[in-house]
């Protein structure tokens, strides 16, 4: 019975994980290596690996000129936007795991708060703020057209609407860190600001990672702040590609692709993140 306890519980998790990720990641593989129908022109998915081909990562390839610049832009916006979600995110979570007090349970239940909320109705009150006649322009006395293809203006929605997941994480492992390293710190004779760069800061760089992996993943395939806040192709990201190639005719192939890039990128981050973990717990141990 014990031998097969823990695999039991697992099992669900498990089932999950092969419902929901696996299946769905095979059926993108057979669509983004399959073949193309010669006369519809539409993707015909090939189940047996053995016959894949590299049909539409080659499309994509040899159109880098038109896909290109949406590809690179949603690397610079990702980038840019997640580090101003650490830079907002870590004093937020600082100061609520470390000098709160009695006011952490007030201050957590606002850091929540926006989940309550649906993405697109956060996003929704910033095209009113922002847009001609908002409250933006009328408290500024001015008339810019925030709406209109400007980049910035989706990195602050990228923000915006991601820094809570930055938050969160970066609480939880300030809050794991032993007090009495801080302690041991200030003991030796070490400031306060020694005893951030020395102790807390490296102490908390697994929960860094995990909060920019948590912002910079969900951004990769974000199209919906583009769409509300430019809705401009001078601005369009990997997202909008792909939601693009699904709702045109015979296209699917081509999001398929994207989709894989986009998780061959993911993967990268995710490798950092382990590796990050595994340091740590060696240290510690």
């Amino acid at each position: 019975m014990r031998r097969w306890l823990w695999p039991s519980l697992a099992a669900p998790g498990i089932a999950w994980l092969i419902a929901l990720f696996l299946v769905p990641l095979y059926v993108v593989l057979a669509i983004a290596f399959g073949r193309v129908d010669p006369v519809f022109r539409t993707p015909l998915p090939e189940w047996n690996p053995a016959y894949w081909n590299g049909a539409q990562f080659g499309y994509v390839f040899r159109n880098l000129s038109l896909f290109g610049p949406a590809i690179l832009r949603t690397f610079g916006y990702v980038l840019i936007a997640s580090a101003l979600c650490l830079l907002i995110a870590y004093p937020v979570a600082y100061y609520t795991a470390r000098l709160a007090g009695r006011r952490r349970g007030v201050l957590l239940a606002l850091l929540i708060a926006p989940f309550w909320i649906s993405y697109m109705m956060r996003m929704l009150a910033w095209v009113n703020l922002l847009q001609n006649d908002g409250l933006v322009n009328r408290v500024l006395g001015t008339h810019v057209t925030w709406l209109s293809g400007n980049g910035y203006v989706v990195v602050l929605g990228l923000v915006y609407g991601y820094v809570p997941y930055a938050i969160l994480p970066l609480y939880a492992g300030l809050d794991r860190i032993p007090a009495h390293a801080v302690e041991a710190a200030r003991d030796l004779g070490a400031s306060r600001a020694q005893t951030f760069w020395r102790v807390t800061l490296p102490l908390s760089r697994p929960a860094l990672v995990a909060s920019g992996l948590l912002t910079c993943l969900p951004m990769l395939g974000d199209y919906f702040t583009n769409d509300l806040l430019s809705a401009s192709p001078q601005t369009s990201m990997v997202g909008n590609l792909i939601n693009n190639a699904v709702l045109a005719p015979g296209q699917t192939g081509q999001a398929a692709a994207f989709v894989l890039l986009v998780l061959i990128v993911s993967i990268v981050p995710m490798l950092l993140y382990v590796r990050s973990t595994r340091d740590t717990e060696g240290v510690r141990s």
